[in-house]
């Protein structure tokens, strides 16, 4: 019996020390995220894009994608505008013609997602006469800044070979949850992209306003086809030693859910995602950055890991809801006496005051401010949404998100 509680002692106390670690860790790095982001040399435009669009059924928004696309400050011969029908029973295709965009149907296919819709439409370009220096991919529901390209062009022009534009919101007071979203997105691109881009660490694919070098996509090929298709083809970039980068300047806006339901089951396909790609790569990952002492490589793999520490975090604030009380003699003791209490308040009180500073720098509507008393219940879904995800993430049949909002540009 000894043995047992020796054991339990040790691995409970081993939980809590590597999520605090861990949340320290993270806590450190987004302090450069204070610091304005870095910008690549401004260059003349020289690059030419293919910009892909992966659309099913989306009639109602994919024209004020369109609209905001052709309105760029790019040259127009620079720039074709592939929409991918995927399998549509709508208007989609007919909306995309009538705005001037190529439109490619698929249909009849057994795979259905965002990631073998990419795949097949690159395939494509690869037949064509066109030639292109570099690929871009939009979600249909998306706006894009006016000068999103020339962004592009700039970094690209700087030698990046994979770009990850700003994650927007284009809806974000619709209702508390679309402002909860955004309020996290302001928060990550400011304390987790830029941070990271400042360090010059990788930053995370976010599935939209991602651009690749067209000759990086010939060398390694897309084969990116899970439920988070963003991070499988972030990853494998990693692992071949190219370091996606942060675009602060170059934004693109995303609807989100309104309700809450909706919400829940667009994030745990993201999770289940997630934790696919996760099993493959955490591993290798993590080997790979410790044989080779990379301090990139080691972030990554720990990214991957993130969902594990939110579900260790959800099931211990579940013991203190329910109020379960476990012995000390069963190990589960608290840090507070490994470091001084004053130490613990000042990471909470700086985990807590970073999301208002962040609206502060990222220069958010005052609005955002009134949704931070709700942001905490909004925070604690991805608790049971992680432990879901990660007990049916071999379920990986993908779900589409109906959008709805119909907003355009000048309307931001």
């Amino acid at each position: 019996m000894d043995i047992w509680r020796f054991f339990v002692h040790t691995m409970g106390l081993g939980i809590q020390i590597f999520a605090s670690l861990l949340g320290i860790y993270q806590t450190l790095l987004s302090f450069p995220g204070y610091f304005p982001a870095k910008k690549p040399h401004t260059h003349s435009p020289e690059k030419k894009f293919a910009i892909l669009i992966p659309a099913h059924n989306e009639e109602r928004v994919i024209g004020f994608l369109l609209d905001s696309l052709f309105a760029q400050d790019y040259p127009s011969h620079l720039y074709d505008i592939h929409v991918i029908a995927d399998h549509c029973s709508d208007h989609t295709a007919e909306v995309a013609l009538a705005h001037g965009a190529k439109v490619h149907c698929r249909e009849q296919s057994t795979q259905r997602s965002k990631g073998y819709a990419i795949e097949w439409m690159l395939k494509r370009l690869q037949e064509m006469s066109v030639s292109y220096d570099a690929v871009l991919i939009f979600d249909a529901d998306n706006l894009v800044e006016a000068d999103f390209l020339q962004a592009m062009n700039h970094h690209l022009c700087t030698g990046h070979r994979v770009i990850q534009g700003y994650l927007g919101v284009k809806n974000p007071f619709d209702s508390w949850v679309t402002v909860s979203q955004a309020v996290s997105y302001w928060f990550s691109n400011c304390m987790w992209q830029k941070a990271r881009n400042n360090l010059g660490l990788a930053c995370s694919l976010g599935g939209t306003g991602v651009c690749v070098d067209f000759n990086l996509l010939a060398e390694m090929g897309w084969h990116a086809t899970g439920l988070a298709e963003d991070l499988e083809f972030g990853v494998r970039c990693i692992r071949r030693g190219i370091y996606p980068v942060w675009a602060h300047e170059a934004r693109v806006y995303d609807e989100k859910p309104i309700d809450l339901v909706s919400s829940l089951r667009q994030r745990i396909r993201w999770m289940r995602g997630h934790f696919y790609c996760a099993k493959r790569n955490f591993f290798p990952l993590l080997s790979k950055a410790l044989q080779k002492r990379d301090v990139r490589q080691l972030d990554a793999a720990l990214y991957l890991f993130q969902p594990i520490r939110f579900m260790i975090l959800f099931l211990i604030s579940l013991m203190v809801f329910f109020h379960i009380s476990i012995s000390s003699d069963m190990g589960i003791n608290h840090l507070s006496g490994l470091l001084p209490t004053y130490f613990w308040i000042l990471i909470s009180a700086i985990l807590y005051l970073q999301i208002p500073f962040a609206l502060f720098l990222e220069k958010v509507n005052w609005r955002a401010y009134f949704a931070l008393p709700l942001l905490p219940i909004f925070l604690w879904t991805w608790g049971p949404i992680t432990l879901y995800a990660f007990l049916s993430c071999s379920d990986q049949r993908w779900s589409h998100t109906e959008h709805k909002r119909s907003i355009r540009m000048d309307e931001l």
